[in-house]
């Protein structure tokens, strides 16, 4: 009688935690107006990004016409000042109090005003000469810093949103969809109301019976029309910016972690040193770091490139969304590409695909059907250099989770060193390139440039990104995770996890019986 007892309490135990599992299930099912939401907040780092990777070096050199050097110091100091800040800030996150808000919520309110006042006076020229470059380095760097402040907890967010994984696979899902569209956004945004006001040069055709056509004064636009063409860009991007953050502040519910137990924070040295020790992570990231690179140039060079050494001025902001638009939409084809062929096939297919389109379009003459054609080809390797680094680094987690089962809830340092090296060396590639506009005797505000800096920026769109390229696949080589690898991973960490479920099922059937 007292055995039969003892099972009928077991039986009520068990049918207990079911019930409460299905209901804790039901309560973290997000709906899809939660998850698109939760995508709308990743809108505002990819709209404002995109505008400041294609326009800000040319808006820096012509339309506040400063000096080439000055421009590289803003650009490599900015992009240096955001790598730094990006660990900076996941370290003051990830030690942050629970409010009533939650604790990535007041983050991401706080930071939005300031992010939107230091991102529009980027675009403003001051009315005075003396002081403009302390003027753009101040306000660019201040902006990287309110924005990884509203980024940095965005991304953490994930895992405060629902503790089902397979709720927040799906909201990433939505994200990643949004901020594709959030980069064709800003590019469109900002390339077509700009695009009206910088026609201030003639074009070709004006100045063929014109010899000295460097000192041109024809003008169909001021440069004061053209100022303010980007300030009111950049005031309908800060209006998206402050509605998306409220759309995120108003239909996500951040969620109180569990008491799980969590292994010690490790200091930044620890983690430098925890990253840098796992060979095949090294192996990945110092090749995506070189075609990522290339990529980078073409994107921070191709505006200059196509206005005066294609001479497409009066169509450079339409072949730029050209490359967003092909980007797009090609990435779900890269998504099924890497998962019937692999992700090393892809990698090299999508890398290389964009190499013969880059030597054609310095090998012949300027042609605007040409330039469209290889902005189309263009898109399609930006789209697989936006999305297979990504789809990559979990296999690379996943290894190291095989090879250290001891260590646990460090995941996102791969992630965040990955931006943080990204960042950097962006920002000295973008720096360089800027700098050596000035050694090829580039003129601000000038209608034409000398045949030198035609030839400088033909160098920066297409052999020395070609150069990453091939020296990225190199090392790409010697990644040891195969798909074959990758599959055993997954086999063997699944059955590390069902272990551990198995196990606290167990101790759990213990606990109940005593």
């Amino acid at each position: 009688y007292k055995e039969t007892t003892g099972q009928k309490q077991s039986k009520n135990t068990v049918a207990k935690k079911k019930k409460s599992y299905q209901c804790s299930k039901s309560k973290n099912r997000l709906s899809v107006c939660s998850k698109l939401c939760y995508a709308i907040g990743g809108a505002p780092y990819q709209i404002t990004g995109s505008a400041l990777g294609f326009f800000l070096q040319i808006y820096l050199l012509d339309v506040a016409q400063l000096d080439p050097f000055y421009a590289s110091v803003i650009l490599f100091v900015g992009r240096a000042w955001d790598a730094v800040t990006d660990p900076t800030v996941g370290f003051l996150v990830s030690r942050s109090r629970w409010t009533s808000i939650g604790r990535m919520m007041p983050w991401i309110l706080i930071s939005t005003p300031f992010a939107v006042l230091t991102y529009f006076l980027i675009w403003y020229v001051p009315p005075f000469e003396h002081g403009k470059v302390i003027w753009y380095l101040v306000f660019y760097c201040l902006f990287q810093s309110m924005q990884t402040c509203f980024h940095v907890p965005y991304s953490a967010l994930t895992m405060f949103i629902s503790t089902e994984q397979k709720e927040r696979d799906s909201a990433t899902a939505y994200r990643m969809m949004v901020e594709v569209l959030g980069t064709v956004l800003g590019t469109a945004i900002q390339g077509q109301i700009v695009g009206g006001a910088t026609s201030a040069c003639p074009s070709e055709t004006d100045i063929s019976d014109t010899t000295n056509s460097t000192n041109i004064n024809i003008s169909r636009v001021s440069l004061d029309d053209t100022k303010h063409a980007y300030m009111f860009a950049s005031g309908v991007i800060c209006a998206i910016y402050i509605l998306c953050a409220a759309v995120l502040f108003l239909g996500v519910k951040e969620q109180k972690e569990t008491g799980r137990k969590k292994s010690a924070p490790l200091s930044f040295s620890q983690g430098l040193w925890l990253v840098m020790s796992h060979g095949p992570y090294i192996k990945l990231v110092t090749s995506f770091l070189f075609t990522s690179l290339a990529f980078m140039l073409l994107e921070g060079n191709f505006a200059l490139f196509i206005t005066y050494a294609l001479g497409h001025r009066n169509d450079f902001q339409n072949i730029l969304l050209v490359i967003m638009l092909s980007g797009t939409l090609t990435i779900p084809c890269w998504q099924w590409f890497l998962t019937r062929f692999g992700k090393k096939t892809a990698v090299y297919i999508g890398n290389s695909w964009a190499v013969p389109f880059m030597i054609l379009i310095v090998s012949v003459k300027s042609n605007l059907t040409i330039s469209y054609l290889v902005s189309v080809a263009a898109g399609v390797s930006v789209a697989a250099s936006f999305l297979l680094p990504w789809s990559m680094l979990p296999d690379v987690v996943d290894d190291f989770k095989i090879k250290n089962p001891d260590v646990h809830g460090h995941e996102a340092l791969f992630y965040s060193f990955y931006v943080f090296f990204l960042k950097f060396a962006s920002g000295v590639s973008l720096g360089i390139s800027t700098l050596s506009l000035k050694f090829a005797g580039y003129v601000t505000g000038g209608c034409t440039q000398p045949e030198s800096v035609s030839s400088t920026l033909k160098v920066l769109v297409s052999p020395v990104p070609v150069a990453f390229i091939a020296l990225g696949l190199l090392i790409f080589r010697t990644y040891p995770i195969d798909e074959e690898t990758r599959q055993c991973n997954r086999k063997l960490l699944q059955e590390i996890l069902d272990s551990e479920a198995d196990s606290e099922s167990e101790s759990s059937a213990l606990g109940s019986t005593v």
